[in-house]
């Protein structure tokens, strides 16, 4: 009789750790943001040398801002995500100008196309 209930224990046991298990990396997908692990607002701060050029369309943009548009384009949801962060309102950035830097910055390979709230990338 004993023998039955140690299986019954263990198998409760499986059961319970597989769930646990599929609900952490559920919710740790979940708990991850567009930028994995960083904070947005802390990534919206690296795109400072780009303000003013995501604030006018005809202005010229820094080497400096085209570098870090070239690394925030590697995730483009993550640069999204920036875009229409708190900060990036705070400082006066405008998505739909902002969209425009990394052909204004002639990056190779850019994800022409990608939708970023109401806009895309051109």
């Amino acid at each position: 009789m004993e023998t039955p209930v140690k299986y019954i224990c263990f198998l409760a046991f499986l059961v319970n750790m597989t769930i646990a298990g599929l609900n952490g990396v559920e919710g740790t997908a979940d708990y991850y943001g567009p930028c994995g692990k960083h904070d947005i607002e802390k990534e919206a701060e690296k795109l400072e040398p780009c303000t003013f050029a995501a604030q006018h369309r005809k202005a010229p943009v820094s080497e400096r801002c085209c570098r870090v548009m070239e690394k925030k384009l590697k995730n483009p949801a993550c640069l999204c995500a920036v875009l229409y962060s708190q900060t990036a309102y705070n400082a006066g950035v405008r998505p739909e100008i902002a969209v425009t830097i990394p052909k204004r910055c002639n990056i190779a390979d850019p994800p022409v196309g990608y939708k970023c709230g109401a806009f895309t990338l051109p």
